[in-house]
C-alpha cells in the first residue's frame, strides 16, 4: 500500500532498539484467524459476557509497537493497552528488572515487612510529579484504586464528604468510580446505587463550547459554588487531557483558575494522569502542559511497563492525614511491580523518551491534517504527544452543527483490524478516534496507519 502522507521531519534522538518482533504490518489470514476463532468459543463457554474485547484475535507474543496474535498476523499496536506499554512491549529493560526480581522474592506485603523497591518508586514520583514542594506516596493496583484513595485522602485531610468531577469524565468501573464518570452505559447501568455526593461540574471543551479558558473556569466554579458548596467539597477530581471523553484539551488556563479557586477554598484539586501521564504527551505528566500544580496526581497504566502498579502522591502533608493503617493493600507495590516501574523511570531518561512524544505528536499531527484537507468529517485533531485524537462529525456539518459522526468511528476501526492496524475508539458520542501508540513506534509504522486510515475513510 503506498504511502502519500507527508512524514515527519523530527529525527529521533534516542539509540535504536533491538526488537525480537519485526516492526511491520503483515496480515496472513482473515480477521479473526482460525485459531482466534477457536479460542473465541472457549472464551465464551467460560469468561464473563461482561468482559468485552474491542478485537477478538488472541495475542501471542508482543515487542516494540507491534502484537502477534496466534494465527501469526501482526498489528500495529496504536492503543497499547489503553496506555499501558508506554515504552513498548516487552520492553528488554523492564523485563530484565521483573525476572532479576522474582528470584530475589515475589511478595511480602509492605505493610508486613517492607523493601527498598517501593521506597525507590516513592523517590522517583516524588522528583517527576509536578511540584517542588515535599512530596508522599502509597503504592496501589490499578487506576480506579488510585482513584479511590486520591478521593479517600482528600476526604480525610479535609473533613469534608463531597466529590466534584466534570463532564465526558471516566474515572474507573468501582462502585465509587462509577458514580464519577460522566457515561453510564456500560459502565454503571444497572450497578446501582451508585455512590453519593458525587457532583458533575461542566467541563471546558472548547471545539464545541467556543469557551475561553477563564471564562470556563468561571462556569466550573459558579457550578460548584451553587450546587454543592465549597465548605462541604473535600476534592476536585480532573483528567488533564480526558481520556474515554475523547482527549478533550482544556482552554489556556482552565485548570490554573480552578487550582486557585481550590486553593483558596480549601479543595484538594488532584490530577487523574492515570492515562495521560509517564511521559505520553512528551512530558512527564500532562498537567505540566498547562502551568498547574494539582495537590494530589494519580499514576497508573504507564508507570510499571505492563506490571499491575498504581499510585497516589502529592503534598506531604494531605498524605499524611491518614491514620496508620488507612491505606494499603495486600498487593499494593508489589516488589516486582515495583522494579519494573524503576526500569520505566530510567528508560525514561536513559532513551530521551520524552523528546520521542514530541515525535509522535508531530508526525501523527503532519498525517492527520493531510486527511483533514482531504475529508471534511474529521472535524478536529487534538491532544498531546502520543496521545492524539481526531473527531468525526457528519459530512458538511464541521464548522457548524458538528454533529457526532459514531458509525464512521466504528467503520473506520473495523476497517483498520482488517488491515493490521489497532485502532481505540472514544468520544461520550463515539465519534472519536484516539492515537495511544507506544513511544516505541516508528515513523514508518505511524506513517503506514494512518495510510490504512486514509483507505478506511475513503471506503466510507
Amino acid at each position: 500500500m503506498t504511502d502519500t502522507l507527508t512524514p515527519s521531519t523530527t529525527p529521533s534522538t534516542s539509540a535504536a532498539p533491538v526488537y525480537t518482533v519485526p516492526q511491520e504490518r503483515k496480515i496472513v489470514t482473515a480477521i479473526p484467524g482460525p485459531r482466534s476463532t477457536e479460542l473465541q468459543q472457549r472464551r465464551l463457554a467460560v469468561v464473563s459476557g461482561g468482559v468485552a474485547s474491542a478485537l477478538p484475535v488472541y495475542i501471542a507474543k508482543a515487542n516494540g509497537a507491534i502484537l502477534v496474535d496466534v494465527d501469526g498476523n501482526q498489528f500495529i499496536d496504536l492503543g497499547a493497552g489503553i496506555g499501558v506499554t508506554t515504552i513498548g512491549h516487552t520492553d528488554t529493560s523492564v523485563v530484565a528488572a521483573a525476572v532479576e526480581q522474582t528470584q530475589d522474592f515475589i511478595h511480602t506485603l509492605f505493610t508486613i515487612t517492607p523493601y527498598e523497591e517501593y521506597v525507590r518508586v516513592c523517590e522517583l514520583l516524588a522528583e517527576h510529579t509536578p511540584g517542588d514542594f515535599p512530596k508522599k506516596s502509597v503504592l496501589i493496583n490499578s487506576g480506579a484504586e488510585a482513584v479511590e484513595n486520591g478521593v479517600k485522602i482528600a476526604r480525610k485531610h479535609t473533613g469534608r464528604r463531597a466529590v466534584a468531577v466534570l463532564d465526558h469524565a471516566y474515572h474507573g468501573r468501582t462502585v465509587l468510580t462509577m458514580a464519577m464518570n460522566y457515561k453510564a452505559m456500560p459502565y454503571a447501568t444497572g450497578y446501582g446505587p451508585l455512590a453519593s455526593d458525587v457532583y458533575h461540574a461542566p467541563s471546558s471543551y472548547p471545539y464545541h463550547d467556543g469557551l475561553s479558558g477563564a471564562d470556563a473556569a468561571a462556569r466550573t466554579i459558579a457550578y460548584l459554588e451553587k450546587v454543592v458548596g465549597p465548605t462541604d467539597l473535600a476534592c476536585l477530581v480532573v483528567e488533564p487531557i480526558q481520556g474515554e471523553g475523547g482527549f478533550m484539551v482544556p482552554a489556556e488556563g482552565y485548570f490554573t483558575a480552578l487550582q486557585t479557586w481550590c486553593t483558596a477554598n480549601g479543595v484538594v484539586m488532584i490530577a487523574d494522569e492515570i492515562q495521560s501521564g509517564m511521559a505520553r504527551t512528551g512530558k512527564y505528566y500532562a498537567s505540566e502542559h498547562f502551568g498547574w500544580t494539582p495537590d494530589l496526581v494519580l499514576t497508573a497504566k504507564g508507570i510499571a511497563g505492563g506490571m499491575p502498579l498504581a499510585a497516589v502522591t502529592g503534598r506531604a502533608e494531605i498524605m499524611d492525614s491518614s491514620q496508620p493503617g488507612g491505606l494499603g493493600g495486600t498487593f499494593g507495590g508489589n516488589p516486582v511491580s515495583c522494579a519494573a516501574a524503576i526500569a520505566v523511570f530510567e528508560s525514561i531518561e536513559n532513551n530521551d523518551l520524552l523528546a520521542e512524544g514530541v515525535r509522535i505528536e508531530n508526525t501523527l499531527r503532519a498525517g492527520l491534517g493531510s486527511l483533514k484537507e482531504k475529508y471534511d468529517i474529521i472535524g478536529e485533531i487534538r491532544g498531546r504527544g502520543a496521545m492524539i485524537a481526531i473527531e468525526l462529525v457528519q459530512p458538511g456539518t464541521g464548522d457548524t452543527e458538528k454533529a457526532p459522526n459514531a458509525a464512521a468511528v466504528s467503520s473506520i476501526a473495523a476497517y483498520a483490524a482488517q488491515h493490521g492496524v489497532l485502532l481505540l475508539t472514544a468520544g461520550t458520542y463515539g465519534n472519536v478516534l484516539r492515537f495511544l501508540p507506544s513511544l516505541a513506534v516508528s515513523d514508518a509504522l505511524l506513517n503506514d496507519a494512518l495510510s490504512v486510515i486514509d483507505d478506511a475513510i475513503a471506503a466510507l
